[in-house]
């Protein structure tokens, strides 16, 4: 449904709960899994977190022993909280070196890319981003760097 500014006052006062179907999504991390496309086209593990949120994504990645991701911005916000392993954020050109239990926030439209520093170990992380809410309103991109 299609809200316009003379349907102001049809706003409910009150939420409803509306449960969906689906409330957990098991084994998140399934490297087995034959739906690799955003692995692909990261060109480094992503799982998305599958499950109903209209203004919130989550996805689990991995960077590979000394793994540099491709340069890149979006218009959505991510937090990103490091689980394992240590590296390097270049965000607008400014460093900022993690390690694991810290979180770093990527801002709107910031050219960034990720590094991992170890040439022996995986880093893992957690993503969260508002990705389904900017998709909803129809300005939701992302673009990589020539």
């Amino acid at each position: 449904m299609t809200f316009s500014s003379k349907d102001f006052g049809k706003t409910k006062p009150q939420f409803e709960v509306q449960i969906p179907e689906k409330l957990i999504h098991k084994n998140v991390i399934n490297k087995d899994s034959k739906d690799n496309r955003f692995s692909e086209e990261r060109k480094h593990p992503v799982f998305v977190v599958d499950l109903p949120t209209k203004n919130l994504s989550m996805t689990v990645g991995g960077l590979d022993p000394s793994q540099t991701t491709n340069r890149h911005r979006h218009t959505y916000e991510t937090v990103i909280y490091i689980i394992k392993g240590e590296g390097v954020t270049t965000v607008e050109g400014r460093e900022v070196h993690w390690s694991a239990g810290d979180a770093l926030y990527i801002p709107q439209w910031a050219w960034h890319h990720h590094r991992n520093k170890n040439s022996d170990s995986e880093c893992v992380y957690l993503a969260c981003e508002n990705a389904p809410q900017m998709q909803n309103l129809g300005v939701a991109i992302r673009e990589e760097a020539a």
